[in-house]
């Protein structure tokens, strides 16, 4: 896959890049010569993702996103392999809770803040720190529409994307000019993850989007490589709703 591709020079970080989302954005990047480090919490899911997506261009390091120590080891290993780390892309979460706000978990609710959003601002810390405040480059935070309009019985993960949405906000002004930091807000993409979401009524679901399908990792991956581009260049502090137009359906009727 990777020996044909002339190397683009730049490197990126994506969090939870072993499978779904991460490993289709990781998919999109090496394809046009990035090189990468990949995270997750299985070494041997993340070891299948690097064979297939080719070790002579890929590593990956294993641990929780929330943890400290992790998130250290994998900005230092990916400087250690490549010398510099260009991208970082926000893509590890965690959905542990299906039930109503009143309801919720506080406990559960400060495990999903600490996964999705605490987590990512400790990546943007380092890489900024690592490579970024001097040599540039871009952050890319996956949000979810569920983070800009009520979704019934995920709340505390959409609250979480909200404040990833604001998170990006914060850091693309006090990272400009240096580094561009955008979001990307999928709707639901067929993965895992999201599997409870369309699972045994995958045609029922996908009726209620005006493109008529589901997402697919490689829509969330297309997007992602843009915001890493020459051709978003001008762009920071954007959350770019890729939904397949389900927003569309909010309208009156």
């Amino acid at each position: 896959m990777t020996s044909e591709v002339q190397d683009s020079g730049k490197v990126a970080l994506i969090t939870g890049g072993s499978r779904g989302i991460g490993y289709g954005i990781a998919e999109a990047l090496v394809s046009r010569g990035d090189r990468v480090c990949i995270t997750g919490r299985g070494e041997d899911a993340l070891k299948e993702a690097v064979e297939r997506l080719g070790a002579d261009r890929v590593i990956s390091v294993a641990g929780k996103a929330h943890d400290e120590a992790h998130q250290a080891a994998a900005v230092e290993r990916t400087m250690e392999a490549f010398g510099r780390v260009d991208f970082l892309i926000n893509n590890a979460g965690t959905n542990p809770v299906f039930g109503p706000m009143a309801d919720l978990d506080l406990n559960v609710a400060r495990k999903v803040f600490e996964t999705n959003v605490i987590s990512a601002l400790g990546f943007a810390q380092l890489t900024w720190k690592a490579w970024q405040k001097e040599n540039g480059g871009a952050i890319v935070n996956i949000a979810s529409v569920a983070g800009i309009a009520p979704s019934p019985f995920i709340g505390a993960y959409g609250m979480s994307k909200a404040a990833m949405v604001n998170l990006t906000l914060q850091l693309a002004h006090e990272f400009a000019p240096a580094v561009r930091v955008n979001a990307i807000a999928p709707a639901v993409i067929k993965t895992k993850f999201a599997q409870a979401l369309y699972e045994g009524r995958e045609a029922e679901a996908a009726a209620a989007y005006p493109l008529a399908r589901l997402g697919v990792p490689e829509d969330i991956g297309g997007a992602a490589a843009f915001l890493t581009s020459d051709q978003s260049d001008w762009i920071t502090g954007q959350t770019l709703v890729v939904d397949g137009g389900i927003f569309l359906n909010a309208g009156v009727h």
